[in-house]
């Protein structure tokens, strides 16, 4: 076997050997049916514990590439076409999963967050939040996105708020309300009725079938890029590779920046990792944003936005003397919900069901 474990990776053995078997079956070198090398084997192969490999195989499981058969071992469940993708017919069977499945997170888990966030944290709750967010939670959503999405970032370019609206204001004044925001045309119109109450010319540019149309990206005078590139709504249209990388291009040549607005993007119904915008620049020209309204519950109104490094240092010396708008209540609740694997298990749970509906 060709697996090997990295002992200088900052990422743990569990997850570089999950990460190395995930490709594998979605290479289809583990075919459909196709059983897994035992727990044993493998762990005698990459030297590392039989339960480091039961713990990549629970994941492999989570996610709904493997199934686990008593007393016979781990087999391959997935198929090529437990993706959705292009064509408008996998695009409306997508967007029928996304309005008809349960995704609601468990009230007794987070009502079980809630009473030890009350019991370990004490007083501590009704200290005013640090103004960039809690340690706590930033640190947590920044192992979280190496862990799912391959974003490696420091905390401390997250900034905690609350809710994507409020941190479109913060984006406005850290870029310059003299600019030009390009945004998808259809969009979730708030996102254009934000920007333009804080005075901001918004260029409203169409979307072809895999984003933005480059003829758009090209006459714009836009040197800011509101874009939502996965499952764009009302269209639910979702930026393929080329065009996510055609985006980063326009920027690098127009001077500009991106706003990439993630909005839901962990509830989808492909098992394939889909590369961020802001994973793939390398020149700090993309604003990462998401938020757990979606995810956890309507009522969790808080989100988050990654800056590139010079733009964190920019934030904090214009901006930083803004107030936290999240009580560190809430945010001590989302730090432990991440930290204990509950929000990554609900999340697993949401995207199972929902393949369930297009199959």
């Amino acid at each position: 076997m060709k697996y090997s474990i990295d002992t200088d990776s900052n990422k743990s053995a569990y997850l570089q050997l999950y990460l190395q078997l995930r490709e594998d079956i979605v290479d289809n070198i583990y075919k459909y049916g196709t059983k897994l090398p035992s727990k044993r084997l493998l762990a005698e192969e990459t030297g590392v514990s039989v339960i480091t490999v039961e713990h990549a195989y629970a994941i492999l499981c989570d996610e709904g590439y493997v199934e686990a058969r008593q007393r016979s071992g781990y087999y391959v469940i997935y198929r090529e076409n437990d993706f959705i993708s292009i064509g408008e017919k996998a695009r409306n069977a997508q967007a029928t999963a996304y309005h008809n499945s349960k995704q609601d997170f468990p009230f007794s888990v987070l009502a079980k967050i809630i009473r030890k966030v009350l019991s370990d944290y004490g007083e501590r709750i009704l200290i005013k939040s640090p103004n960039h967010g809690c340690s706590e939670l930033r640190k947590a959503i920044a192992d979280y996105l190496a862990r799912s999405n391959g974003i490696q970032v420091e905390s401390s370019q997250i900034i905690i708020g609350s809710g994507a609206e409020y941190l479109y204001t913060l984006i406005v004044q850290l870029l310059g309300k003299e600019r030009v925001f390009g945004l998808e045309d259809p969009s979730y119109d708030k996102i254009r009725r934000v920007y333009s109450s804080l005075g901001v010319e918004c260029d409203m540019l169409k979307l072809g079938g895999d984003g933005i149309k480059t003829s758009e990206l090209e006459r714009t005078d836009a040197t800011v890029l509101h874009i939502t590139p996965f499952n764009s709504f009302p269209s639910n249209v979702t930026a393929d590779a080329s065009k996510r990388n055609e985006y980063i291009r326009w920027a690098k040549k127009r001077d500009g920046y991106i706003v990439e607005d993630n909005y839901d993007s962990e509830l989808t119904v492909s098992k394939k990792h889909e590369d961020t915008v802001f994973s793939l620049d390398a020149d700090g020209r993309v604003i990462y944003l998401n938020t757990f309204s979606r995810t956890v519950a309507p009522s969790m109104r808080v989100g988050y936005m990654i800056l590139p490094k010079a733009l964190a240092d920019t934030f904090t010396e214009k901006l930083g003397f803004y107030s936290c708008t999240v009580p560190v209540f809430e945010q001590y609740v989302l730090a432990e919900l991440i930290e204990s694997g509950d929000f990554e298990r609900h999340i697993n749970r949401v995207r199972r069901n929902r393949r369930k509906l297009v199959l």
